[in-house]
């Protein structure tokens, strides 16, 4: 299995992490969902390096053209809620991909709220056998969610290749997935940044707070 840490590479991508983290910029709920959807175009610009490609003939208004066209069957999936905006950033890159999604949320098992469960609900993909399956979800904390994510859609075929994406990632949920998909040769986790710890309610610190609720209010 492949890591990718890509905030070890000075790019603009750590800009648009600055002012996701940033405590007064995020109070935009707007500006806080566009640049989820940013950071996603730029790291599916960078998978888009290692996919494959087939030669295309196309026909301009002058003359015939040979063109290096993306031959992998990509689905493009994501966890609600707060995987929407991301998802998006990745659709626009990959606007020939399916898509599939999956309802996963975390819930406290103990009155103290430090011991973390996740509950799957609802998913919907295409056959994914023999595809690239793109899962991408912004927070990646303990791993769990990512993990019963990919559970959800190996009922729906097995992909020839599983990449995984997150924004911002704890180190132990980092190491949560390698300890669960490290003998896979097929499979890559991407992630903007890695951050140390989670603290003790399971959140990412630094981080940035709760993902879905600075994209699209608090809920009850």
């Amino acid at each position: 299995m492949k890591i990718i840490n890509m905030s070890e590479t000075p790019s603009v991508l750590n800009q648009y992490l600055s002012e996701l983290r940033n405590v007064s910029i995020q109070q935009d709920k707007m500006r806080f969902r566009h640049n989820l959807e940013r950071i996603g175009e730029l790291m599916a610009y960078e998978m888009s390096k290692g996919l494959n490609y087939k030669t295309t003939e196309i026909q301009t208004p002058l003359s015939p053209c040979k063109c290096q066209c993306i031959a992998d069957d990509i689905v493009l999936a994501t966890i609600f809620r707060a995987g929407l905006p991301l998802h998006l950033g990745f659709l626009n890159v990959f606007d020939k991909a399916e898509c599939g999604f999956v309802s996963a949320y975390r819930y406290y098992k103990d009155k103290e709220c430090s011991e973390v469960g996740v509950h799957v609900e609802y998913m919907a993909s295409p056959d994914l056998t023999g595809k690239t399956l793109i899962i991408v979800d912004p927070m990646l904390a303990k791993g769990y969610s990512l993990e019963l994510a990919v559970d959800a859609f190996s009922k729906n075929g097995k992909p020839r290749r599983l990449i995984m994406a997150s924004v911002i990632a704890a180190q132990e949920g980092v190491d949560h997935i390698l300890k669960r998909f490290g003998n896979r040769e097929d499979t890559e986790l991407w992630c903007a940044v890695i951050d140390p710890v989670l603290n003790d309610r399971s959140y990412i610190v630094p981080g940035l707070g709760d993902a879905g609720d600075l994209a699209y209010g608090s809920k009850l």
